[in-house]
């Protein structure tokens, strides 16, 4: 029987745990590496141009080469082709399509002279490589990349037999000749509560969750303040955050959420959050009521078991 596969994607050099795994954080200034093989624009020196940065208008044709690198003691064979970016839903990490998928952007406009190239031990080979913009293409940034995908499929451990399929890529910054329009917004936001039944038996916590948009076409590079006031203004949190995608790329919405240590037992007031980048500024809020549970709870009981106790008065009033 045929064993079925996992392809576990390495891509910008990193392992992935399925398919394609996004890296979170600014892209590093070095080629795309695994420690056994790496891809790069062609250049002079190793990592000497890290990235393809290309510009072309709508209807024209750019050509350039990129360098497959084998770093072991024996060829290896390589499936090259070229694949969309886009923000992972797990973190906004930068990830491409696999091969077996649908390009709709960049990957499919990049055609290698080859798609499969062996590569001697301990050397380099350079494929040329057209990238063609179609006449009606949307202005605006293309992010996706150059992919050399390892052929081998390498058996993994345990009890079902999976295999690991490995893949490296350039990246490819392309933009399109046009009008940009930076765009972003902050949407669906809201706040579960996790407080103690009784108060001041324990600390309080919240989760703020929120989805980041970018509505423009061109990659962003937001950066979010969170800010909490309670009754009266009262200033509740007030920070910058930090796990966030270093680029957030065109038409990509991901989902974000932020921990509230120490969030209020008793208040009553709104959660804003504040995303900047070049040339926009948009807000979220959600409104939030926080109250002891517990306390209410008794609250609500004995007013019930009041209003009761005063029916059957009034009940036994009309009675006599």
């Amino acid at each position: 029987m045929r064993k079925p596969y996992v392809l576990l994607m390495n891509v910008l050099g990193l392992l992935g745990a399925a398919l394609l795994l996004g890296v979170q954080g600014a892209p590093p200034a070095a080629a795309a590496d695994n420690g056994e093989w790496a891809v790069y624009p062609a250049a002079s020196q190793l990592g000497s141009r890290p990235y393809f940065y290309l510009s072309a208008d709508p209807g024209t044709t750019v050509t350039d080469k990129v360098t497959v690198a084998n770093k072991t003691t024996a060829p290896l064979t390589f499936l090259l082709y070229g694949a969309d970016a886009y923000n992972t839903e797990r973190d906004g990490g930068f990830a491409v399509r696999t091969r077996q998928e649908k390009q709709t952007g960049a990957g499919a406009w990049i055609r290698p002279d080859r798609d499969r190239v062996t590569v001697p031990p301990r050397s380099a080979v350079t494929v040329p490589y057209t990238l063609t913009v179609p006449a009606d293409a949307e202005p605006g940034d293309h992010p996706g990349a150059l992919v050399a995908l390892d052929e081998r499929i390498a058996e993994g451990g345990g009890s079902v037999a999976l295999g690991v399929q490995r893949a490296v890529g350039a990246r490819v910054y392309l933009r399109v000749g046009g009008p940009t329009v930076p765009a972003l917004s902050v949407e669906d936001v809201t706040l579960d509560q996790d407080r103690p039944l009784v108060p001041g038996t324990g600390a309080g916590n919240a989760v703020i969750s929120y989805t980041l948009y970018n509505r423009g076409n061109v990659t962003l590079n937001p950066k979010i303040a969170l800010r909490a006031q309670g009754l009266f203004g009262r200033t509740l949190l007030a920070r910058d955050l930090d796990r966030l995608p270093a680029e957030l790329l065109p038409r990509q919405r991901i989902r974000l959420s932020e921990r509230w240590t120490g969030s209020p037992q008793f208040d009553w007031g709104d959660v804003t959050l504040t995303a900047t980048a070049k040339d926009v500024r948009e807000t979220g809020r959600v409104s939030f009521l926080a109250l002891p549970w517990l306390p209410v709870a008794v609250l609500a009981v004995g007013g019930l078991a009041g209003l009761a106790g005063l029916r059957i008065r009034r009940r036994r009033a009309l009675s006599t």
